[in-house]
């Protein structure tokens, strides 16, 4: 089953801590889990940040909501209790908690002023943007991921429109940036000089160049097929060669990225859209606008 949004979390997590006794966060997570029927896949699954488990995370804000509501209180390192008016809602028999139903709550209504824009309209009511399913964490990282989503696509976009030759250096850049080709000037003077058989240049895996790797890139349109694919194959073999790197602005085949998969040789297909990531990893042809830390209690610091 999906994983649930917060929003679900919050009265079950509410009926589990119901019995007054104190509760380890973790223990939560996992009752919680369990309730609703999450796989072992699905508890590990990540944010796409990949620093902690989207299950986990979502547990966690229903956690603090709670806490600034006053529905629940901190008793120590990761652990709550529930608090006489976490017990008043629960005797209300509600068959769903939700955010907005928190704003009953000054404490809470205080915490959302502080936090984000005003919560409320002038005539008193609350926006439905408050019937969000993300966490705040969730919707940073969605926003994060939309901007970038976008930026690979105009990337991808002014590649294509580019010279064969500028793509050539494109990928000297993009390919020492990510720690081949020995140096910048090496790099340069190796792609685009082969030409044979398919190969457009040789670069070296290290500094050391204790092993080569063999270029080939292909600013098409149209998709790559196995007989392309295969060709470059043909041309390492013909260079006793045993890896090599083909890059392309469109896509593979299905049949071409199984063909790889099947050779004794390593040969590594990048995309379009990889290589559009990529470029964004390694900061080819972008430039940084912001920078946001996102930090979080240490709770190491506070323990006595």
């Amino acid at each position: 089953m999906p994983i649930p949004d917060y929003q679900s979390i919050m009265l079950p997590l509410l009926l589990t801590v119901a019995d007054g006794k104190e509760y380890l966060v973790s223990d939560l997570v996992r009752s919680i889990g369990v309730g609703f029927n999450l796989s072992d896949d699905e508890f590990k699954e990540l944010l796409p940040s990949g620093r902690e488990p989207r299950f986990r995370n979502r547990v966690g804000w229903t956690l603090t909501y709670f806490k600034k509501a006053l529905l629940l209180k901190a008793t120590g390192r990761a652990k709550v209790v529930i608090t006489d008016r976490g017990k008043e809602l629960l005797n209300e028999n509600p068959p769903r908690i939700k955010t907005r139903d928190l704003y009953r709550y000054p404490e809470f209504v205080e915490f959302q002023k502080r936090s984000k824009s005003p919560v409320n309209r002038e005539d008193g009511h609350i926006e439905e943007v408050y019937e969000e399913q993300q966490t705040p964490e969730e919707a940073l990282e969605s926003s994060y991921s939309s901007l970038r989503r976008n930026l690979e696509s105009e990337l991808l976009d002014r590649i294509k429109s580019c010279s064969p030759r500028f793509f050539e250096l494109l990928v000297v850049d993009l390919l020492v940036a990510m720690g081949y080709g020995g140096s910048r000037k090496d790099a340069g003077q190796a792609i685009g000089q082969s030409g044979d058989g398919g190969i457009d240049g040789i670069i070296k895996e290290d500094r050391l160049g204790l092993d080569a790797v063999y270029i080939q890139a292909k600013r098409w349109e149209s998709n790559i097929g196995r007989p392309v694919v295969q060709t470059f194959a043909g041309s390492l073999e013909g260079q006793r060669a045993r890896k090599g790197v083909l890059i392309t602005t469109s896509k593979f085949s299905d049949d071409a990225k199984r063909y790889v998969t099947n050779i004794e040789k390593k040969i590594v297909l990048i995309d379009g859209e990889l290589l559009a990531q990529y470029m964004v990893d390694f900061n080819i042809g972008v430039a940084e606008v912001a920078n946001y830390t996102v930090k979080k209690i240490d709770v190491d610091y506070f323990e006595e």
